[in-house]
């Protein structure tokens, strides 16, 4: 068995080899790609540096070590959940794509470890566990177990990481892990709100003319016994002589090492002798639903049925309504409980939720060649359109229905609750209209695989920009005629409730406008949609 070391550092040093080609070999693809990698590790590492060097400055106020501790904890979690959300950003952390080789759980374990550590993620939590160490520590003896704490934190928090997206490879790498990840994210995005509400009732308002960290002690006094945050909570210890709690401290944070290696060499053995369960699942049929016998008959029904199939299945087109729905939400939320909130804030759901029908056929990707080969006339144009467009209105009403009913619930506006629907309305119609013409005017790839959210093909940059910043903008125009008149009805003392009228009749008329335009122009632009939505 002699041959076996030489053999497993081998497999050691190609993984290792293979996390340095994948980094740069994903430079390579464009100058554009490579520019925005390098400025975003510029301004990312500055960030870290200048929040690592402002926790490091604490050094010596009262409840230093206790804000160290929540820094790190709050890091633990991004570690953790990082994997959940965007597995599939960093193929390195996938360790399904290796199954089919002959490779050793112990080296592949090894190598994987290493090849983890290389990358701006580790950098950037050494230095700010570096920052939180100098704020918690306390002489020389804080000093010698910073040294021993702060790799060993930072490793923990790599091998947390690569466990957790080994533990759930297959569930990740699937659709429903997708739909996780999409469910996931958003829920990641209101914690972080609610955070924010939560440091603000502690803190209170910016501003004030001492920093007062009190209010973190409870909490620290928790923290710094859960690994591996202990590895923190020991270097403060080792500073105010308590040795024999230090020692705990690491321990507790060397225990969890253990622990994570244990269940990442498991879940990796486990992956290298199971079968892919992608591979047994047998044929179902699917059958017809009573809804869709609700649809309108003819190519419109049936575009409609295909759009609302693709966004419930196809996780981008999911990724974009639920992050939408998300945004209005959070922001309503916020509204409501810092004590601004108003009805008209339901408008803002009529302008994410219309712009859905923005890059429709970007969604398509390669499949929309049978979409191209189907549309022959500008009348079959419009109906594909119009299909489109009757699928977003049918899950965006309603929606926009309820969010107003609970915002007047809220708020207590019961009277301003219809010139709101109104004017939503009217931004809902408008979006729906502009986001036909740019669909086929300035559509854009969209990623078939891997994170839903990370962009458009390579040069397509303004597309996106225009698509994303000048849709919002060209909503807000197309509505304003509904707010202007809304302003006079308010100003001059008039019926407002008319608005709940002339706003989904000015909508209607701006979306039939928009679908026409783009219809006219669908045909002629076919072959120019299909080279740009399936390039890569």
């Amino acid at each position: 068995m002699t041959w076996a070391v030489p053999a497993d550092r081998a497999v050691v040093r190609t993984l290792v080899s293979l996390k340095l080609r994948l980094l740069r070999n994903g430079l390579r693809r464009s100058p554009g790609r490579r520019a925005v990698y390098l400025i975003g590790s510029l301004l990312g590492l500055l960030f870290t540096a200048g929040l690592a060097t402002g926790v490091a400055a604490l050094h010596g106020h009262a409840g230093a070590a206790d804000a160290a501790l929540v820094l790190a904890t709050s890091l633990t979690i991004g570690w953790a959940a990082l994997p959940l959300f965007l597995f599939t950003g960093d193929e390195s952390s996938d360790p399904t794509r290796l199954t089919m080789l002959p490779l050793a759980p112990g080296p592949l374990l090894r190598g994987s470890v290493l090849a983890a550590l290389i990358g701006p993620g580790p950098v950037l939590s050494l230095l700010l566990l570096a920052g939180a160490a100098v704020a918690a520590a306390d002489g020389a003896g804080s000093a010698v177990t910073a040294v021993v704490g702060v790799p060993l934190a930072v490793l923990t928090l790599v091998v947390l990481s690569r466990a957790v997206a080994a533990g759930n490879a297959r569930l990740l790498s699937s659709r429903r892990g997708k739909d996780f990840a999409i469910f996931g994210g958003l829920l990641f995005a209101v914690l972080i709100q609610v955070g924010n509400l939560v440091f603000q009732s502690t803190f209170g308002k910016p501003g004030a003319q001492q920093l007062d960290l009190s209010p973190l002690q409870p909490y620290a006094a928790v923290l710094r016994w859960i690994p591996p945050v202990s590895a923190l909570g020991a270097v403060h210890s080792a500073g105010a002589g308590a040795w024999g709690v230090a020692l705990a401290q690491l321990a507790l944070a060397a225990g969890l090492l253990l622990v994570l290696v244990r269940w990442w060499h498991g879940s990796l053995r486990q992956l290298m002798v199971t079968a892919d369960a992608s591979t047994q699942v047998a044929t179902r049929g699917v059958g017809s639903s009573r809804a869709w016998r609700l649809l309108p008959p003819g190519r419109t029904g049936a575009v409609m049925q295909r759009h609302l199939r693709y966004a419930w299945r196809e996780p981008r087109a999911k990724a974009a309504i639920f992050t939408s729905v998300g945004m209005v939400l959070v922001f309503c939320a916020l509204s409501v409980i810092q004590g601004w909130a108003s009805v008209y804030v339901v408008a803002l759901g009529g302008l994410m939720l219309g712009l859905q029908m923005v890059n429709v056929f970007g969604m398509d990707g390669a499949a929309f060649w049978t979409v191209a080969a189907t549309l022959g006339t500008p009348a079959q144009a419009r109906e594909e359109l119009r299909g489109r467009a009757a699928a977003v209105l049918s899950y965006a009403l309603p929606l926009v229905v309820v969010l107003g009913l609970v915002l007047a619930a809220a708020t207590g506006q019961w009277g301003a609750l219809a010139p709101a629907l109104g004017l939503t309305l009217a931004g809902l119609g408008a979006g729906i209209g502009l986001g036909a013409v740019l669909s086929v005017l300035a559509p854009y790839a969209m990623p078939a695989d891997g994170n839903p959210m990370r962009g458009a093909a390579p040069g397509q940059t303004g597309v996106v920009l225009l698509n994303s910043f000048g849709s919002m903008v060209g909503v807000a125009v197309l509505a304003s005629p509904v707010g202007a008149l809304l302003l006079w009805l308010l100003g001059d003392g008039g019926p407002a409730w008319t608005v709940l009228a002339a706003g989904p009749l000015y909508g209607v008329l701006v979306a039939a406008l928009g679908v026409r335009i783009a219809a006219g122009r669908l045909v002629g632009r076919l072959p120019e949609i299909l080279a740009v939505v399936v390039e890569r």
